[in-house]
Order: structure tokens, then C-alpha cells, then sequence
């Protein structure tokens, strides 16, 4: 890495003197944890600063949020949806500065910031819809009086994001949760806050929301151990590694809140008889390597027939051999760095043990700096760490099967289930998406994907279902359900 030294972006839209150095409760402020520096992980540089919020700052804020919420509920519903839809105006006005941010803040090269702003849009567009949807139903009944389920806001909503898509994996929380009446305590990775946090709260902030029904609180674990804890927060929207999923789970099982839990996956790519290599080749090469592996959703298991195998670790290796790896702000690559050396050493970990558990490592392997160059591995079991693990780097271990059947046993065979990628004739494919556990299955398209209007979410350790996405998956997550029931007189009783 280069030597520090403050890089500021040439800030419009995202005011840098207004945040710099201050989080967000009810207006620009600081907190009680300190400082902390926003790196550039492409250079080294120092992009800006922001306040870390302690646990008790949370607290307070909740509180806060508390109040700011019931006040929001009873906004119409066309003055929520008109805030929703300003907010999603400013990422669309505003894209060439924001996409900047999520470039140099988060190693991405420009197609991936410019999809994160871009579903950030949609996001707020189609949760502008939420105030008008349809919120309850007329049950039946043996009784004289209506009888309704009816949908009404959870309360104080908190969010917590990672790294590695922070303004997607932020706003897909708070856009539904905010539409719907909640109020949201927003932590976003301290690593990436101004992309998962500060980005979000401008847009809101320009959109006329009502102070203290979005805050932005950065912060270390005990921040999210707060969001837990507090008990006004009834919501905690987590995205994240499955262990610390685990954490959040158990934690808000203990506190009766409940837990929306999206976390890793060891997806797999299968590549049947038949199909095109080089366009599979290509679907594998996109899964693991976009975003240098850091997705949940990355293909981390290959699982080519064995009348293909070869010919596929050809292309695939001739592919990896030819991206270019740089910073992406400054140069045309395909990928750019990792978020920093404690996630780069950990993808070397698991490379040099798969090496150890008999795996040929067919290209990469080696880095420079937080450049992790595109990695082949062959010659792996079910057992090899490269198989197992979730690496989140750009790795791609190649396994071959001989039936349809084996093929869902592999997939099945890991304890995520996240998504999962089918490449070749449609019929085939079919049958086996029926086969295989996951909670998401894409037949001639890769294993990174995603929608607003869909749901997503996955099983096993990969989290506790489709809790995000889509007006069904929205309304549930961030609404409670109540039983009403009315009658034209005062019912008779026998007492």
C-alpha cells in the first residue's frame, strides 16, 4: 500500500463538510467511540472520517427512534412513497459522484458501483409502492362480526450491513422498512460507511425525511450487540458471515426480536453434458471473479461433468490467466483489491491449505499487495478446505460428476444454501433444480444475482429463508400482523 494521506473526493451531492468526522441521529453529530479513517484499499489513501457510535449511543438512539417512528406511521401513505421516490431520485441524479464513492471506497471496478447505485434507485422506486400495497384481508367467520388480518409497522427497524456490496445490502433494508412506516438504525460496516451509510442518509436527508427516522450509526461489535439489545428495536435486519449471524440470531431470540438473517454461501455452478463451454466457461469465470470473489453469492464450487471437466479447466484457466487485475478507479481492470489484509490473508489461507489437502492450484494462487490474482484449483474432494470453506476471494475449485443424481448430491452436500448456478439443456436443468436445497436456482445464468422485485434469502447456513425482496417477502419482514374484529352492537355474554 501506498503512504496515507487524505484523498477527499470532489463532493456535490454528498456534502463531505457537512459528515466528515460525524455520524447521524437526528441531525449531523459525533459520537462517543472516536474517529475512524475511510481507506481507499485500491492506494491506501484516506477518503475521509467518520464518528463511531458505542453500544450506549445506540441506546440513546433508539429511543430517539422510537419517538421519530410513531409520528412517520401516521404520515399518509402518498407523503411516504413521494419521500421514497425523491430519495431514489438523488441516486439517479447523482450516480457519476456516487458511483465514485462506491469505486474507490470499496475496490469495485465501474460496472459493479454503477449497478449498486442503480439498484439502489430501484430499491426506493419500487418501496415507494409499499404505502399503497395491500396491507390485510377479510378472514372468514362463524361469528356475527368482519373479521380482519391487517398489517401495521413493526417499529424501530435496525440494519446491519457488510463490506463488500454496502449500498445494496443496505438499502434493501431500509427502503421497505422506511415505506412501510418504520423508523431504521442503520450500522453500516465500519470499513465501507460512506457507500452502506452516509450515501443512504444524504439521499433521505434530501428527500425531506423527518429527523430521526433514519440514523446512520458506524461502530464496532458492541454497536451491533446495542441494536440487539435495545429494546425498542423490535426488527434487526442483518447481513453478514454466518457466525456472526449466528450471534445476531441468538441474541435476538433472547430479546423475542426478530432476526432476518441473509449470510454466506458456498454456491455451486454445475455445467452439464452438452453445454456451450465457452459461454459456461464464461458464466463460472463472472460467478467467481466479479468483485474478486467478495459476494455472497460467488461461485465457490465448480461442478463439471466428467466428459467436459478437462476442456473446461482449460478455458476457465485461460480466462483467469487474462483479467486484469489494478486499481480500478484509475486503470480498465476486471478486478480490483481485496477490502484489506486480514480478508486477503484468509483467502491465502485456505488456497495454501487446499494445496496441502492434495489440490493443483491450475492459475493465481499468489498476490500483491490486496491484489489477489484470479485462482483455479483442481484435484480437490468434498473434504479439501477450497471445497468447503466460504473463501470470499476470487477462487474457483473444479470437481466433475457422472449423473444428474451426483450432481445434486454435491450441491447438497455443503451446508449453505444460497444459490445455485445450471448451465446447459433447459430439461435436464430442471430436473435438477427440483433436487437441490438452495434458495435461489438460476438455469443458464450465473450465481450472482439480484432484484429488487424478487425474493431473496437462502437455508442451512446460508440463513433463515427469503427475507428480502419483493413485495410479499418486504411486507412480512417489516410489518406484524393483527387480528381486528368489529361488530355493529355490543356482543352478549353470559356473565
Amino acid at each position: 500500500m501506498s503512504e496515507n494521506k487524505t484523498h477527499a473526493i470532489a463532493s456535490d451531492a454528498m456534502l463531505q463538510e457537512t459528515w466528515d468526522g460525524m455520524l447521524f441521529t437526528d441531525k449531523w453529530t459525533t459520537g462517543s467511540g472516536g474517529t475512524a479513517e475511510v481507506i481507499e484499499p485500491a492506494t491506501g489513501s484516506v477518503l475521509g472520517t467518520v464518528s463511531k457510535a458505542t453500544g450506549e449511543d445506540v441506546f440513546a438512539a433508539a429511543k430517539t427512534s422510537a419517538k421519530a417512528q410513531e409520528q412517520w406511521a401516521q404520515k399518509k401513505p402518498s407523503e411516504r412513497a413521494a419521500i421514497l421516490r425523491k430519495a431514489g431520485d438523488f441516486f439517479v441524479n447523482n450516480a457519476e459522484e456516487l458511483n465514485e464513492w462506491v469505486q474507490r471506497e470499496t475496490g469495485a471496478i465501474g460496472p459493479k458501483a454503477g449497478l449498486e447505485t442503480h439498484v439502489a434507485a430501484d430499491e426506493c422506486f419500487d418501496a415507494a409502492a409499499l404505502p399503497r400495497h395491500v396491507q390485510g384481508e377479510v378472514l372468514a367467520s362463524d361469528e356475527d362480526h368482519w373479521s380482519f388480518a391487517r398489517r401495521f409497522p413493526a417499529g424501530v427497524v435496525g440494519v446491519i450491513s457488510p463490506f463488500n456490496f454496502p449500498l445494496i445490502l443496505s438499502i434493501r433494508s431500509v427502503a421497505p422498512a422506511l415505506a412501510l412506516g418504520n423508523s431504521v438504525i442503520l450500522k453500516p460496516d465500519p470499513r465501507t460507511p460512506i457507500s452502506g451509510g452516509y450515501m443512504i442518509m444524504r439521499a433521505f436527508e434530501e428527500a425531506g425525511l423527518p429527523a430521526g427516522v433514519l440514523q446512520v450509526l458506524p461502530g464496532d461489535v458492541d454497536a451491533g450487540v446495542a441494536l440487539t439489545e435495545a429494546p425498542e428495536v423490535r426488527v434487526v435486519s442483518f447481513t453478514g458471515s454466518t457466525p456472526a449471524g449466528r450471534k445476531v440470531g441468538e441474541a435476538c431470540g433472547k430479546n423475542l426480536k426478530r432476526a432476518h438473517l441473509e449470510l454466506g454461501g458456498n454456491n455451486a455452478v454445475v455445467v452439464l453434458p452438452g453445454a456451450d463451454i465457452d459461454a459456461a466457461a464464461s458464466a463460472g469465470a463472472f460467478g467467481s471473479y466479479m468483485h474478486q470473489g467478495q459476494v455472497c453469492m460467488t461461485a465457490g464450487r465448480h461442478l463439471v461433468h466428467e466428459s467436459m471437466r478437462d476442456e473446461y479447466v482449460a478455458v476457465l484457466k485461460e480466462k483467469a490467466e487474462n483479467l486484469p487485475i489494478g486499481d480500478p478507479w484509475t486503470d480498465q481492470v476486471a478486478l480490483g483489491p481485496i477490502i484489506d489484509d486480514k480478508q486477503r490473508d484468509n483467502i491465502d489461507r485456505i488456497v495454501r491449505a487446499a494445496q496441502d489437502a492434495g489440490g493443483s492450484v491450475e492459475a493465481g494462487g499468489t498476490y500483491d499487495g490486496l491484489f489477489y490474482r484470479p485462482t483455479l484449483i483442481t484435484g480437490v474432494d468434498q473434504d479439501n478446505p477450497a471445497w468447503k470453506e466460504e473463501i470470499f476471494g476470487p477462487v474457483a475449485p473444479v470437481m466433475s460428476f457422472s449423473s444428474i443424481e451426483e450432481a445434486a448430491d454435491l450441491v447438497n452436500s455443503s451446508e449453505y444454501g444460497l444459490a445455485v448456478s445450471i448451465l446447459g439443456d433447459v430439461g435436464e436443468s430442471m430436473k435438477l433444480a427440483d433436487m437441490v436445497h438452495s434458495g435461489k436456482v438460476h438455469i443458464n445464468e450465473q450465481t450472482v444475482a439480484d432484484e429488487s422485485t424478487a425474493p431473496f434469502g437462502g437455508v442451512g447456513d446460508s440463513g433463515n429463508g427469503s427475507r428480502f425482496g419483493g413485495y410479499t417477502a418486504n411486507i412480512e419482514a417489516f410489518t406484524e400482523t393483527q387480528w381486528l374484529t368489529v361488530r355493529p352492537d355490543i356482543a352478549p355474554y353470559p356473565f
